[in-house]
């Protein structure tokens, strides 16, 4: 599930939270999760492209994003910045990334893509996203709505296709003949979910297993033993919902979850496994209420929802976190022993959880707690690290533990992918200790405004993105002292989300302007907070 996005700040609205995009999990976008195809990798025999850890991304550490969504049955990602761009990676089948000719989008150089580049008016920004399996949907701040890549259902809004190559607007959606303005979106594999600004949903695509909440599954015989299923290419209102403002939606594979207003929470799709949590496997072809979450005690109400590929996660007003369906491979949870209604984890029992999310094999949550966030991380069948707790621990972890390398990190959110998992933290001083990917960036070793060595008395400073050393009094202006916090190069700043070279090909040297973000000690940083440079400092900025 992807946390939801605002739009981007004004003179009148108060400054966005926003934070370092980090991954962990696999990163071979065009293999993974395909075994025929050589997806699983040997780290042993020193090919394996798995982050075992969260990593700082560098491709993207001095952008400032708001939030990131990606699909718990897909593999590629939508980063959204302050500025309402989005930038976008991973594997681009059935151009789901809105370009052609490619496997894949590297996540160390991602394509940026403004509204303004699909057509949209001056002043238009993105202000959310979604991800399926092998289709991407971008939400506008004037309520529009663009897709790319498949669309053999009619999942892009547009009439049925193989592929959309590029993202192409969406016409609607309308009711009573007025278009209504989108302002979330969810995605399964071969349907949408859209929430306007009204609180009406609509659904567009396959109606297989009811995952439209339209009444009807669609399915019709086309030869001997082979069915085929309706489909809507245009968004249709849920009528069933029209009586309710909802506030949240997520999808898994076939299924989808909703949140209105009040805090009801409402299911409908595909009940296999009971992922519903309705008690049965029957499925739902109209949005169902979940009787746990109808009240009248409010605290016992829904604040979050989620959807993962067998399962659904409820947050209660309480910060108590609910989960139905398969969410493990064996024992209790497990094909075998589904939750078939919404039970709670003992083990989280006494956290006050805030966020959520699920990935193709993995769920994780955020714990407020007095001293920050705690980031726990559980889940069975991880192969590719997308747990990251760590390459000395197990992939997998059972029952729900604390993701160490994280501790002490504010993370604001996680989206969890099929094979990883992208998160989104405030800068600060535990963030900077993390390692960055790629690792190995092959920097000059000499200053690169004036090629000289002056020794340890006069070391450089490696930019915090690309590791490439400036000398102090090469800096314009000059620093006395190496900074605390981040500090990007002016290369770097220059063009934010560029790629990193990693050949160590050296670039044109250029006077440097002093371009940093600060933080206050230990606690997270405020955007554009200062602190003062240490009286006392190494003579080079920590290797990352």
């Amino acid at each position: 599930m992807s946390a939801p996005s605002t739009p981007a700040a004004t003179s009148s609205q108060p400054e966005q939270q926003w934070g370092r995009v980090l991954l962990c999990g696999g990163t071979d976008w065009p293999r993974l999760g395909k075994k025929d195809k050589g997806g699983k990798k040997s780290q042993e025999d020193g090919t394996s492209t798995d982050l075992l850890e969260p990593h700082i991304l560098r491709s993207l550490s001095n952008i400032q994003a708001v939030s990131i969504h990606t699909s718990c049955s897909g593999c590629h990602c939508v980063v959204l910045d302050v500025d309402g761009a989005a930038w976008m990676f991973g594997r681009n089948d059935k151009s789901c990334l809105g370009v052609t000719g490619v496997d894949a989008i590297s996540e160390n150089e991602p394509r940026r893509v403004t509204p303004q580049d699909l057509g949209a008016p001056k002043g238009t920004h993105f202000v959310h996203a979604a991800c399926g399996r092998n289709h991407t949907l971008l939400v506008g701040s004037d309520g529009q709505l663009w897709s790319a890549g498949a669309n053999h259902a009619g999942q892009c809004g547009h009439p049925a296709c193989p592929e959309i190559q590029s993202f192409k607007l969406v016409h609607g959606p309308k009711h009573g003949g007025v278009k209504e303005k989108v302002t979330k979106a969810a995605a399964g594999i071969t349907f949408s979910v859209v929430l306007t600004e009204s609180g009406k949903v609509f659904t567009f695509g396959s109606e297989e297993k009811g995952q439209l909440g339209n009444g009807s599954a669609g399915e019709r015989i086309v030869s001997a033993g082979k069915s085929a299923f309706d489909y809507e290419t245009e968004p249709i209102l849920l009528k069933g919902l029209a009586e309710r403002k909802i506030a949240q939606i997520a999808c898994g594979p076939q299924h989808a979850i909703a949140l209105d207003s009040d805090g009801r929470v409402f299911v409908w799709g595909y009940n296999g496994y009971c992922r519903l949590g309705l008690g049965n496997q029957q499925d739902a072809l109209v949005p169902k209420i979940v009787p746990q979450f109808a009240g009248p005690n409010e605290l016992t109400m829904g604040a979050h929802v989620n959807a993962g590929p067998s399962n659904s996660v409820v947050i209660d007003k309480q910060g108590m976190y609910w989960i139905t369906g398969k969410w493990k491979n064996t024992g209790d949870g497990s094909g075998g022993q589904p939750y078939s209604t919404f039970k709670w984890i003992p083990e989280m029992q006494g956290c006050k959880i805030i966020h959520a999310a699920c990935g193709g094999v993995t769920h994780w949550a955020l714990a407020q707690e007095e001293t920050g966030v705690m980031t726990i991380a559980f889940g069975q069948g991880a192969l590719n690290g997308e747990l990251g707790h760590g390459p000395d621990q197990p992939k997998s972890a059972t029952k729900p533990i604390q993701n160490m390398p994280l501790a002490g990190i504010d993370v604001i959110q996680v989206a969890a992918g099929q094979n990883t998992t992208f998160i989104l933290a405030r800068p600060n001083e535990k963030l900077s200790d993390l390692p960055r990917h790629p690792v190995d960036v092959n920097p000059p070793d000499i200053c690169v405004v004036c090629d000289q060595d002056n020794g340890d008395d006069d070391a450089p400073l490696e930019c915090d993105k690309c590791d490439y050393p400036y000398h102090l009094k090469c800096l314009d202006p000059p620093l006395d002292a190496i900074p605390d916090g981040e500090w990007f190069c002016p290369e770097c700043e220059a063009d934010p989300g560029a790629p990193v070279s990693l050949d160590g090909v050296r670039r044109k040297p250029t006077k440097a302007k002093k371009t940093k973000v600060d933080y206050d000690g230990g606690e997270s940083p405020k955007p554009g907070q200062k602190r003062k440079a240490p009286a006392q400092s190494t003579a080079v900025k920590r290797k990352k």
